[in-house]
């Protein structure tokens, strides 16, 4: 739980915001507020007009396709640091997609109106929105990849990975799963039981152990060049 109070506080510490002045934090925390989720709450809903963008403070979000049979198909998953809605915002289209929360989460809502006013008077503003904003679109452009170019096998290793690029020689390695199978396989484009089956056997090649959601990496380098 917070306060509002400390809004700055938790705006100063986000990557997009770090380098700015206090008094430039504090106007965009005016145009800020808590948006407190259970998990399984809508933060919105497909075809809503976009006000602003977000944050998550804590918990995990995912933004999801529903087909007219009422199969989902999970875009992107965001944790604590990462923003998300931006490019809507720009583009003053109504979401593609929908939000919702996988765990209790807390998010803030940033008005658009505040961001405008700090791109039309902060250079520094805007580059680091260009800057978030190629990010998403790297992103984007490993997850076409992904789909077209990579094995099943080889999206289950390289979303183990996506957080250890820095590690080479790690031994021992210890991450957390963000959410159910069912999601993480929705998202690699992969079906719930191919996702199992792969964790399987990279298990039985020595290369991860897995206890629920906690994987051990026993060898990154390994594991990074294991191919089928």
């Amino acid at each position: 739980m917070t306060n509002s109070a400390f809004i700055p506080a938790i705006l100063a510490n986000i990557p997009l915001f770090r380098e700015m002045s206090p008094e430039e934090i504090e106007r965009i925390a005016q145009g800020t507020r808590e948006l407190h989720l259970a998990r399984g709450d809508a933060l919105f809903q497909r075809g809503d007009a976009s006000t602003g963008f977000y944050v998550v403070i804590h918990g995990q979000i995912k933004l999801a396709l529903s087909s007219p049979q009422g199969i989902e198909k999970v875009v992107e998953l965001f944790g604590p640091g990462q923003s998300f809605g931006e490019a809507v915002m720009f583009m003053d289209k109504p979401y593609p997609v929908y939000a919702q929360a996988l765990t209790d989460s807390l998010a803030l809502h940033i008005n658009k109106n505040v961001v405008f006013g700090g791109i039309d008077s902060d250079p520094v503003f805007c580059r680091k929105m260009l800057a978030g904003l190629s990010i998403r679109l790297h992103r984007l452009i490993y997850h076409v990849e992904s789909f077209s170019l990579r094995s099943s096998t080889q999206r289950v290793i390289g979303y183990l990975l996506q957080d250890l690029e820095e590690v080479q020689e790690g031994l021992d390695i210890h991450i957390n799963l963000p959410a159910n199978k069912n999601v993480i396989a929705s998202n690699l484009n992969i079906t719930p039981e191919t996702f199992s089956r792969i964790l399987h056997n990279l298990t039985d090649g020595g290369l991860i152990e897995v206890k629920g959601k906690e994987v051990r990496i026993n060898d990154v380098a390994k594991l990074r060049a294991h191919d089928e």
